[in-house]
Order: structure tokens, then sequence, then C-alpha cells
């Protein structure tokens, strides 16, 4: 039976967690989600995750949180990496740097998934090639796991489309984060990866990527700095759903997520036997 695994693009503050706790625990059994992974690192107040918000996604039923730049904004990340196994930093940082590299986790039917993330170069503070760390840890999985999602945290889709070429093939999908904004680019490429440049944003999209507009205008016109506070309009879940073929590791199908505070009260409102957003119907093949 094909695997189901929900990647939830980065959850910005209190509105991005309360919509992955409203929607989530009703979308795994209704979408027959065998894994669900997250981007967390702006989960606390739109930068960092703390104890608390590590708690409230995992019982909504996250399974595995990927960080990326700001991953160690908050000082309880230690805490959380003494915790937890299944909150993993940058692959590409250096071998000094606190926190797991990899998870491994079992699926709800069992299957051994291997998670990872990775920092893209362009734009972004210098880190270690991403290209020599993937390969670095897909040797280290070996035949352990089949099923292999990275997470590319990356401002350039270059970055992005790179690695996902480069990794086509070697693992079940490659999927972007960090510029908060979904693109339309989702496939299956040539060798079975999953691919899409970014996920998009989890939180308030009534929004400049997360943060209230007024306050990102305004030190835009002024020059004078201001702290960009997290908004509150229009929460969306956003994301992607990949169906992988569990002994393969090849992916099937992989479909753009995007589920509205309007979608979510519905949720809350039907019974539980009510279906609730329909899962994406029509798988968008290679």
């Amino acid at each position: 039976m094909a695997l189901k695994i929900l990647f939830i693009g980065d959850v910005v503050g209190s509105p991005g967690r309360k919509i992955v706790s409203q929607v989530l625990p009703r979308l795994i059994p209704r979408w027959g989600l065998g894994l669900v992974v997250c981007n967390a690192e702006n989960a606390a107040g739109g930068s960092g995750l703390t104890l608390r918000c590590f708690e409230e996604l995992a019982e909504a039923g996250v399974d595995v949180m990927t960080m990326g730049d700001h991953v160690y904004r908050k000082d309880e990340i230690f805490q959380i990496f003494e915790r937890s196994d299944t909150v993993v930093r940058p692959a590409n940082f250096p071998t000094e740097s606190p926190g797991a590299e990899l998870a491994l986790v079992q699926a709800r039917d069992g299957t051994l998934v291997a998670v990872f993330t990775l920092l893209g170069r362009t734009y972004m503070k210098p880190v270690d090639s991403p290209f020599t760390a993937a390969d670095r840890l897909l040797e280290r999985i070996g035949g352990t796991a089949r099923v292999i999602l990275v997470d590319i945290h990356a401002e350039a889709t270059s970055d992005k489309q790179l690695l996902g070429r480069y990794l086509d093939g070697r693992v079940t999908a490659v999927l972007g984060t960090h510029t908060h904004v979904a693109t339309a680019d989702e496939q299956i490429l040539k060798q079975g990866t999953a691919f899409q440049c970014d996920v998009g944003m989890t939180g308030p999209h009534d929004s400049i990527i997360g943060r209230r507009y007024d306050r990102v205008l305004s030190a835009t016109l002024s020059h004078v700095p201001c702290f960009f506070d997290v908004a509150t309009g229009d929460p969306r879940l956003n994301g992607a759903l990949v169906t992988a073929d569990p002994q393969t590791g090849r992916a099937l199908s992989i479909r753009r997520v995007s589920i509205s505070q309007q979608d979510a009260q519905k949720m809350l409102t039907n019974s539980a036997d009510s279906p609730g957003p329909d899962a994406p119907s029509e798988p968008l093949r290679g």
C-alpha cells in the first residue's frame, strides 16, 4: 500500500500553530496520512522553536520537525534536542553544531522513513555544501530506509532545482521551504523524486511572509528599524502531499495543499464522519 506523507511548510507564530492544531488531527485519519513532517523554525513568535511550541505541534500529530537558519534563535532548542531525536537541524552545518542532522522514524504503517534538511548557499549565511552533506547522509542511511524526505531551506530557486536534480532517483522527495511563498512547480522528476521549489507558509497570509505589512512598509519607507510583529489575518495551512511506494522509495504523486481558516472551521463544526476538505484527488505524476 502506498505511503502518504504530508509536508507542512514553514509554521509561523501562533496563527500557524493554531491552524495546524485545528486541522491536522482531523486530516490524519481522513487522508490516511502515514507521516507528517513540518518546518518549525519560525513556530515561536516567528523565529525559532520553544519547548511549548514543540509540544503543541507534536500533540497535533507532527512526527518530524525540520529547522533552518533560525534553528538556534531560542535557547530552549537545546532542551528540545535533548528530549527528542525527531527535530533536525541543517545537515550542512558544522559537525560541532548541536542537534540531530537526521531523523529515522516509523510511519504509521511501520515503514521506516529518513528525514533531513539542508540550507542553500545563495543569499544566505555561509554553510558547507548541501550536495556533499546529502551524499554523506545517504551513505549513512544506506539501505536502512528507502523512503527519504529532504527539506531544502533556501532563498534561490536555482539552488533548490539543482539539488532536486542531483538527488533525483536517490530520495523520495526534495521539498523547498524558507521563502514562505508556494510555487506552482510541483512535479515528479525523471527518476521518481517528488519536487517543489517551495511548499509555502503555514501562518497568516494577510502579511509580508508572516509579518505585519504596516511594520515592514514603515521600516522600508523610513529606514527606521522596528520590530516585525507576526501578523494574524488569513491563516492558512500550506504544504505538499506526497504519495510514495514504500518498497522502492519512488514518489507516485505530489499535490500542493492549501487549507484556509474557513476550511478549518468547517472541519471543526462538521461531525467526525464528514469528509472535510478533500484530499487532492488527481495525483500529479511524472
